[in-house]
């Protein structure tokens, strides 16, 4: 059945930049993994978010649509995958990418807390998008932000890393829009593969 569901009308998280980022020295490009960082952008996240359409999100950057951007890490190889032409995102097609994840929905009422909100749309995503046999236990170790592109301007992304074991497997579920593999951060520095990584994957890879 073709799914005629409009995602402009998606109703997604959001969060006022000025809210977001409330006083100057929150306020960064790249990423930023110190726990005072993290704990007032997550403490503004649970004050502040509010739901919005998603084509009115897109649109205005006076807002930030937080996106869970979750790593998967098995001993030295992190999983990586090809975001392919079924996808939606066209301009994501043939871009490599680390960070599972995708825009969050709200809950039935918006009294929960946005640490409740986070784990149940990354715990959606993660079960859309892979088949993990092992435990997942998500690390809150950051958050993404990078206002040099569009894209990046209205978004940010609240990083994530899953450890597995090393017996430990990952397969994608939907082979019509991603295609996974296993990837060492040598590879992952490689030009032919650091060039086709989305900004936020090559700002982990810096990272890491």
């Amino acid at each position: 059945m073709t799914n005629t569901i409009d995602k402009n009308e998606e109703i997604i998280l959001v969060i006022a930049r000025n809210k977001l980022f409330r006083t100057v020295d929150l306020e960064f490009q790249g990423v930023a993994t110190d726990e005072h960082t993290i704990s007032y952008l997550m403490y503004h996240l649970d004050l502040f978010y509010k739901s919005m359409k998603r084509g009115s999100a897109e649109e205005d950057d006076r807002y930030k649509q937080p996106i869970p951007y979750i790593v998967i890490r098995r001993g030295q190889e992190l999983f990586l995958y090809e975001r392919l032409k079924g996808g939606g995102e066209a301009k994501l097609h043939g871009k490599l990418s680390l960070g599972a994840g995708g825009h969050m929905n709200p809950l039935d009422s918006e009294i929960y807390s946005f640490k409740k909100v986070l784990a149940e749309n990354t715990k959606r995503e993660l079960e859309e998008e892979l088949d993990i046999s092992g435990e997942i236990n998500v690390q809150v170790t950051g958050f993404i932000n990078d206002d040099s592109n569009d894209v990046g301007k209205v978004h940010v992304g609240i990083l994530g890393i899953i450890d597995l074991k090393e017996e430990d497997t990952v397969t994608v579920r939907e082979t019509d829009t991603l295609k996974g593999s296993w990837a060492t951060l040598e590879e992952l520095r490689s030009e032919d593969v650091y060039n086709r990584l989305e900004n936020w994957s090559k700002i982990v890879v810096d990272m890491l």
